[in-house]
């Protein structure tokens, strides 16, 4: 059965334009946009969104949901749950899973999880080693997000450190690829340096020390270095330094550059004077560094340096979280409380709602090529958000989603709040509740 439904007075938010509009939403695709729409005796669910704001749905092109292999941490189910109650519609989800996601048979695993069990849209990254290019030669193009290259060993044993590898993957990847970039020998002989001292308590505020700026910019530099000697396709997760700017350009279109690269949430909110407080909570790689490099991330978003807002959603244990430096490991949960943070910043007037929008939807699938998604057209998915920019609520453990159940943000209160998301044209979410009765769809990319 065809389902419609009629969104009535909705500030809609969608390509650089703020205007009160009337959205009608067909069997899961934005049918008409216009000021007013009336159906008359139709067959029709009707919202009035007066006073409520109406973005197209946020697409994370940067996140760990840990499944298979992980899911003491988190699942497919429970955070594409907690994602989409934060306005989230579409993740692109990480290799680095149990068994890794190195092999095609593998990635389809994944794939065949998720159709089962996501409420958002979904897609995966291939996963690197240094002897799996086979493999990545083998895969659809259209059907999956990118490769991931960790040229850093931020989790397990991903690690590509084979120069000849490195420009073999370079030279003959066929799509995007997608790096983590921190310097290995740096970071090493750093961490060496503070674990002579301290042993396995190392205070957290050297986190940002050990994973330097300069760790950073080497990594980084030697990904865009490769990049361009290769022609490839290369787009550098997680900026977290000021030095790293200086390596990205605005001078194009985003839809005409080469090499682009993503800034997340929590390099965008924390500095390195939040530790004192949040210890190995925001305990992240990169690593949270000082107030300077977040001002400069932040002018680098706004002046198109940096291009996309993400996650890097990346939810442990409580118990893990609570060890010492050497054993707590790094990464947190985000994607409930991405946008509405972004909003907040909103509200302080750091950004405005027309480049978030731009930042977290239309630029993610500008990047990826993702078809029909990312803005609020007639003929793509009625992938949507409507957010009320008033309606205070604070977090605590009793509105949290994610299986590991903390957050960073405990005990912030927001301005803002989620109040409905549809998912390809299904209300998935309302004012705190949920419709599980249909499942998100892979995204397919238009290369």
């Amino acid at each position: 059965m065809l389902k419609t439904t009629l969104i009535k007075n909705a500030t809609v938010v969608n390509e650089g334009v703020i205007a009160i509009k009337d959205v009608l939403i067909k069997d899961g695709l934005i049918d008409k946009v216009d000021n007013q729409i009336s159906l008359g005796d139709e067959n029709h669910t009707e919202i009035n969104a007066e006073g409520l704001h109406l973005l197209p749905g946020v697409i994370d092109d940067q996140v760990h949901f840990r499944e298979p292999g992980l899911t003491h941490k988190a699942e497919i189910y429970t955070e594409s749950k907690a994602a989409v109650a934060g306005g989230i519609t579409s993740f692109m989800e990480m290799p680095n899973t149990v068994p890794q996601a190195v092999t095609q048979e593998l990635l389809k695993d994944k794939y065949d999880i998720a159709s089962k069990k996501s409420i958002a849209n979904y897609s995966f990254f291939m996963g690197t080693t240094n002897d799996n290019i086979d493999e990545i030669l083998k895969t659809n193009i259209k059907e999956v997000s990118g490769v991931k290259i960790f040229m850093g060993s931020s989790t397990g044993n991903m690690l590509v450190d084979d120069e000849k590898t490195l420009d073999t993957l370079f030279s003959q990847c066929p799509m995007l690829i997608a790096t983590h970039c921190e310097d290995e020998k740096t970071v090493k002989e750093n961490f060496k340096k503070y674990y002579d001292k301290y042993g396995d308590d190392i205070p957290i505020e050297m986190h940002p020390i050990i994973r330097s700026d300069q760790a950073c910019y080497l990594s980084s530099s030697f990904a865009i270095e490769l990049a361009k000697k290769n022609n490839a396709r290369l787009h550098v997760l997680h900026i977290s330094t000021e030095k790293e700017l200086e390596l990205f350009k605005s001078d194009l279109p985003l839809r005409e550059k080469r090499i682009t690269s993503e800034v997340c949430i929590h390099h965008l909110w924390f500095s390195d004077e939040d530790y004192a407080d949040k210890k190995t909570f925001i305990k992240w790689n990169p690593a949270v560094k000082t107030k300077n490099d977040r001002a400069a991330i932040w002018k680098g978003l706004l002046d198109d340096t940096l291009d996309i807002i993400a996650t890097d959603h990346a939810p442990h244990t409580l118990e893990e979280k609570q060890n010492v430096y050497t054993k707590a490991p790094s990464g947190g949960p985000l994607v409930q409380h991405a946008l509405v943070a972004m909003l907040e910043c909103y509200h302080n007037g750091k950004i405005s709602l027309e480049k978030i929008v731009e930042k977290m939807s239309h630029a993610p699938a500008i990047c990826f090529k993702v078809e029909k998604r990312g803005y609020l057209r007639e003929g793509y998915y009625a992938d949507l958000v409507l957010v009320d920019l008033n309606k205070k609520w604070k977090v605590d453990k009793s509105n949290l989603l994610y299986k590991c159940g903390w957050s960073p943000f405990e005990g912030q209160e927001f301005k803002s709040s989620v109040a409905k998301t549809f998912v390809n044209g299904n209300l998935v979410y309302n004012e705190g509740t949920f419709d599980e009765s249909s499942r998100g769809m892979r995204l397919k990319f238009d290369r």
